[in-house]
This record gives structure tokens, C-alpha cells and sequence, in this order.
């Protein structure tokens, strides 16, 4: 797999300058791949996709032609920073986490308590901070509002999972990362407020309201990933 390293090895080498070269997709790195991009006369999308990886690996045939046979981690960055981030937690004394409350502040939302239900926050951030181009709900806190978030998709690895919570009919749900499914009618989600903290969770099958994908990535190409009946059930979202 192409990493974010790789790909900050190779824009330093060609004169870009990414930031730290820390293997985290940073704003800086985003800025030096569109800056690369606009110079070879690419669309400047900040994504590494087969025609990006060809130039900016160009010198290098192992790892362009490694390039060339999988973008996973480049295709949806947002997934890769979601992982990075699984371990994070709210502040469960009487103050709140500063990152969480950062989050609020990098998506232009008033977030000033993690009190507040946050996985509609978690979604945003890793995506906001990764397509720099990429719309977000009128308010991404509202789990429910990333219905309407990006086009419709299958669900798949990195794919926005919407779910009611308490009924259908309440206004009341949930979001998160797909990562795979189980036999036993269970997603495996990625998401923020999952038992406060961020985690990957099994939740119903039949909770689900839709699976969106940002309009502004690369098209989705994978399919359903099978994976055991085991792990905790997600029982506290909120």
C-alpha cells in the first residue's frame, strides 16, 4: 500500500514541501500535492489517483508501478485519518478534550462542550480536514443531516454509515466509518462517541438509513467486507 510517507518522500524530492515528513496527511501535505498537481496540468484535487501517482512517482518504477496497483490509502484519505485518530476519547470529568473541541473550531462549527454528542463532529473532521473541497452538512453535529452528505453509495470500506437511534422516526442517530459486516446481521463501524470514545463498533444491520460517499473523492470501487461475528455492540452513542 502507498502510504502518506511515500508520498511526502516524493514531494520533498521533487520540491514540494508537505510539512513533516510524519506520514500524517496534514493540510500542508494536501497543499503540496494540489501545488504538484497544478504544475503537471492535473486536476487539482489533492488526491493521489493513478494519473497523480504516475508523474509523482515517475523516477521511481518500483514504487510507481506499487503506485499504479493500489491507491487504497490514497483514494480515501479521510478513512486513513479516521484510523489514525481510533483510541480518542471525550473528557469524562467536568472539562472537555481540547481536540474535540479543535475539530469544532477547524469545521466552523460551535462545539464547546464533548458533552454534546459528537460523532456527526468526528465524520466532519476527518473529512473537512482531508477534501479540502468536499461540502459538509449545514450541520454536520446532526447525525442525521449526513444523509444528504456526498451521492449515494454501496456500503464499502470508508463509506459514510447513517443510522436512526432510538426509532426511525426520531430525530435522534447516528454516523460513522464502514470498515465490514458480519453474517450475524452487523456493520463494524469506525465512529466518534462510541462509548465516548473512538472506536470501531458492531451496529444493526437494520438501523441503517443510507451509505454516502464524498462527492468530491475518487469514485468507490471496493465492495463488502465479510468479517467475524465478534467485537463489541455498539449500546451508547450519545
Amino acid at each position: 500500500m502507498v502510504s502518506t510517507l511515500q508520498i511526502q518522500r516524493a514531494l520533498l524530492a521533487l520540491g514540494y514541501d508537505p510539512g513533516p515528513v510524519d506520514g500524517i496527511r496534514g493540510r500542508k501535505t494536501i497543499l503540496a500535492i494540489t501545488a504538484f498537481q497544478r504544475a503537471q496540468k492535473l486536476e487539482p484535487d489533492g488526491l493521489v489517483g493513478p494519473k497523480t501517482a504516475a508523474r509523482l512517482f515517475g523516477h521511481d518504477p518500483v514504487t510507481r508501478d506499487k503506485a499504479a496497483r493500489d491507491l487504497s490509502a490514497a483514494a480515501a484519505p479521510w478513512f486513513v485519518e479516521a484510523q489514525r485518530l481510533i483510541g480518542v476519547k471525550e473528557d469524562v470529568s467536568a472539562g472537555s478534550n481540547p481536540l474535540l473541541i479543535g475539530w469544532g473550531r477547524e469545521i466552523g462549527v460551535h462545539y464547546t462542550n464533548d458533552e454534546t454528542p459528537w460523532c456527526g463532529l468526528f465524520v466532519g473532521h476527518c473529512i473537512g480536514s482531508q477534501l479540502l473541497r468536499e461540502p459538509l452538512p449545514a450541520n454536520p453535529l446532526g447525525a442525521r443531516q449526513w444523509q444528504g452528505f456526498g451521492r449515494s453509495c454501496d456500503p464499502q470500506p470508508g463509506a459514510v454509515m447513517v443510522f436512526w437511534r432510538v426509532s426511525r422516526t426520531d430525530g435522534r442517530g447516528h454516523v460513522g466509518f464502514y470498515v465490514a459486516e458480519d453474517a450475524a446481521g452487523f456493520f463494524h463501524i469506525l465512529g466518534g462517541n462510541q462509548s465516548d470514545a473512538v472506536n470501531v463498533s458492531r451496529v444493526p444491520r437494520n438501523r441503517l438509513l443510507g451509505a454516502r460517499w464524498p462527492a468530491t473523492a475518487m469514485p468507490p470501487t471496493d465492495g463488502k467486507v465479510l468479517a467475524d461475528a465478534t467485537g463489541r455492540i455498539s449500546t451508547r452513542e450519545a
